[in-house]
C-alpha cells in the first residue's frame, strides 16, 4: 500500500509519550481538576495545562516558560494532552490562570495531597523521612510592591537577598523546603518560603506539620540546621536523626578526646563509629562520633595550608608588636603574653625585651640633656605540638545525634545509614537545578506564581522520581534488565537514561488507516510499561 505525502504526517514525541503516560497512571489530571474546578468554555482544563508544564518540565530541553508555546511546535499536543489541544493554546493566559489557581488553593496542602495518592498507589513505605532546602534565585526585582499586597498581610513569600546555595548572592532568591521518603527517595511535602529564612529557625516547626499532616510515626533525618534547642523541644515526642554542629562545646570536646581506640568499624565501609550519650536540649539522645577515611584523608590535606595561614597571620601580628614602644620591660611583656595566648596553633619563643635609650627632643641633645629609655619586644613564632596533634586527630570526623535509644529498633550501626540516604535530598535538588530543566532560571512577573512555578518544580520531580521507582520495581518483577550507557546489562538503570533510549522516537500519522490496526499499548504513545518489553524501535505508527 502506498501513501501520498499529503496522508503522512510526522510529529516528535522522543521520551515524552512515556512522562504523559507517567501522568496518565497516577491520575494527576483529573486530581487536579477536582482540585481547581472547570469552566465548561475553557478549550484546556487545569489540569491539563499542568500536565502540559510536566511535560515541558520533563522534556530536558532548554525551554523556559516565555517559549512555552514553543515547545509543543511539532509535538502531537492532541496525542499528548487531549482531543482538540493545539500549541496555541497553551499560551501565557491559561498558563497564568492555572498558577494563579494552585496559589489560592494552597500549595503545600495541594502537593500533599497528591504525593499520599502517589504514595497509597507504588506502596512506599513510611518508616523514615528525610527533611532539606535549598534556595533558588530569581531575575528580577521583586519588591513587597511587586503583588497588590504587603508580604506580611498577604501572605506571600518575600523574594529577596539571602545565604544563596546557588553562589549567586548577586541575585534575589526564595527557598524550598522538601521532606522525603526514604523509601524510594519520592518527596511527599513542600514548602515555598522567603529567600532570607534560616533553616535552624523552621526545621522542628515543618517537621510538626508534616506530622500533622500525614499522622505517621516515623523516623525524621535532618542535617545540623535541626539541632538547636527549640528544635528539640519541639519535636521531644517524634523519633530522629540529626547531625550535631561542630561549634558546640559539647560536640568540640567530644571531638577532640575520643582516642583511634574507641572507634569501631560500621556498616559502611571505611566508616567507624563511637557512641556515648548526651543530654543537650534538655532532651536524652544518643551521639556517635563518626570517623570518615575519605573525608580525613581530605580534610589532613587542609592542615598544612591552615598551619601556613595561621603562621602568616601570626608573623604579621609579632611585626606590629616588636615595632611598638613600652615605657618598660614589663609593659612590652604583657602584650607578648596576651598576643600568644590568642595564637591557636602557634607559640612565641626566646622573648625579649630590648631597652634602648632615645633623646625626645629634636636637633642635636646637649650635653646635659637625659635619654629616655623605650622598651621593645623580640621573640620568635613556633608551633605548639598539642592543637596540631588533635587537630589531625579529629581530621574526618563528624557528630551524628538520635534519641531513639532504643538499639532492637535503631542499632548504632543502623544510624549512619539513616543519615547518609539524606544525600537523596541533595540529589533531588541538582535535578531542579538541571541547566536543562525548564525552572532553572525563574522570569516571573508575579510572587503568586513563581512560588506555584515551585511546586510545580516539586510536581516534575514527584512524578520522575516515582516513574523512576516504577521502573525498578518493573525490571525486578520481571527479572529483566537493559543496556546501560556502556551496553552493560543493569537492573537499576536511570531514568534519565531511559528517555535518552527514546530521543530519535517520532510519531508518523497515516490518514487512510484504520484505528485498530496497531495494538493499544503503541497508539497510546508507547504506555509506559510496554516498553519495558517492547524493542525500541525509532518509529511509533498511529492510525488517523
Amino acid at each position: 500500500m502506498s501513501f501520498s505525502e499529503s496522508q503522512i504526517k510526522v510529529q516528535d514525541i522522543y521520551h515524552l509519550g512515556i512522562v504523559a503516560e507517567i501522568i496518565d497512571e497516577t491520575s494527576l489530571v483529573d486530581l487536579f481538576n477536582q482540585l481547581l474546578g472547570t469552566h465548561p468554555q475553557e478549550i484546556i482544563s487545569a489540569g491539563q495545562v499542568i500536565k502540559a508544564i510536566i511535560i515541558n518540565g520533563l522534556g530536558f530541553i532548554s525551554a523556559p516558560l516565555y517559549l512555552f508555546e514553543n515547545f509543543f511546535e511539532g509535538i502531537p499536543t492532541q496525542h499528548l494532552l487531549g482531543e482538540g489541544i493545539q500549541p496555541e493554546h497553551l499560551n501565557d493566559e491559561p498558563l497564568g490562570r492555572v498558577l494563579d489557581k494552585l496559589y489560592d488553593a494552597g500549595l503545600t496542602e495541594i502537593f500533599i495531597r497528591v504525593a499520599l495518592s502517589g504514595a497509597d498507589r507504588f506502596g512506599m513505605k513510611m518508616d523514615s523521612f528525610h527533611l532539606d532546602s535549598s534556595s533558588f534565585h530569581v531575575h528580577g526585582d521583586y519588591g513587597t510592591g511587586t503583588d497588590d499586597e504587603p508580604s506580611a498581610q498577604s501572605g506571600l513569600i518575600t523574594i529577596t537577598y539571602g545565604y544563596s546555595r546557588d553562589h549567586r548572592p548577586d541575585l534575589k532568591q526564595f527557598i524550598l523546603d522538601l521532606m522525603w521518603s526514604g523509601d524510594g527517595d519520592i518527596p511527599l511535602y513542600l514548602r515555598v518560603a522567603h529567600g532570607n529564612e534560616v533553616d535552624s529557625a523552621m526545621f522542628g516547626t515543618l517537621m510538626a506539620h508534616f506530622h500533622k499532616q500525614w499522622q505517621i510515626d516515623a523516623l525524621f533525618v535532618a542535617d545540623a540546621a535541626l539541632y538547636t534547642e527549640d528544635n528539640l523541644q519541639m519535636i521531644v515526642s517524634f523519633r530522629w536523626v540529626s547531625r550535631v554542629t561542630g561549634t558546640l562545646t559539647a560536640a568540640k570536646k567530644l571531638l577532640e578526646k575520643n582516642s583511634i581506640d574507641a572507634f569501631v568499624p560500621g556498616k559502611i565501609p571505611e566508616y567507624r563509629i563511637a557512641p556515648c550519650c548526651n543530654d543537650s536540649g534538655g532532651v536524652r539522645q544518643g551521639w556517635l562520633v563518626i570517623e570518615s577515611e575519605a573525608r580525613k584523608e581530605s580534610d589532613l590535606k587542609q592542615p598544612e595550608k591552615r598551619l601556613s595561614k595561621k603562621y602568616t597571620q601570626a608573623q604579621s601580628q609579632l611585626l606590629k608588636l616588636c615595632q611598638q614602644e613600652f615605657a618598660c620591660g614589663e609593659d612590652a611583656f604583657n602584650p607578648a603574653k596576651l598576643l600568644e595566648s590568642q595564637l591557636p596553633f602557634h607559640q612565641l619563643a626566646n622573648i625579649e625585651v630590648i631597652e634602648d635609650g632615645q633623646h625626645r627632643e629634636s636637633g642635636r641633645p646637649r650635653k646635659d640633656s637625659q635619654s629616655t629609655l623605650i622598651s621593645h619586644i623580640q621573640a620568635e613564632i613556633v608551633p605548639k605540638e598539642t592543637p596540631i596533634t588533635i587537630a589531625t586527630e579529629e581530621g574526618g570526623r563528624f557528630l551524628i545525634a538520635t534519641n531513639l535509644l532504643d538499639t532492637d529498633k535503631l542499632s548504632n550501626e543502623d544510624v549512619l545509614p539513616e543519615y547518609k540516604a539524606q544525600q537523596s535530598t541533595e540529589r533531588g535538588f541538582r535535578f531542579l537545578k538541571e541547566p536543562l530543566f525548564f525552572t532553572s532560571t525563574v522570569f516571573l512577573n508575579s510572587r503568586k506564581r513563581v512560588a506555584a512555578l515551585a511546586m510545580v518544580m516539586g510536581l516534575c520531580l514527584l512524578v520522575y522520581t516515582q516513574a523512576h521507582r516504577a521502573l525498578r520495581q518493573s525490571l525486578k518483577r520481571g527479572s529483566q534488565t537493559i543496556q546501560n550507557q556502556l551496553g552493560k546489562p543493569t537492573a537499576t538503570p536511570t531514568l534519565r537514561w531511559v528517555f535518552q533510549c527514546f530521543i530519535s522516537i517520532h510519531l508518523l500519522t497515516f490518514a487512510s488507516l484504520k484505528r485498530n490496526r496497531f495494538p493499544t499499548s503503541v497508539r497510546s504513545g508507547a504506555g509506559f510499561y510496554s516498553f519495558l518489553v517492547l524493542p525500541v524501535v525509532n518509529i511509533i505508527f498511529f492510525a488517523n
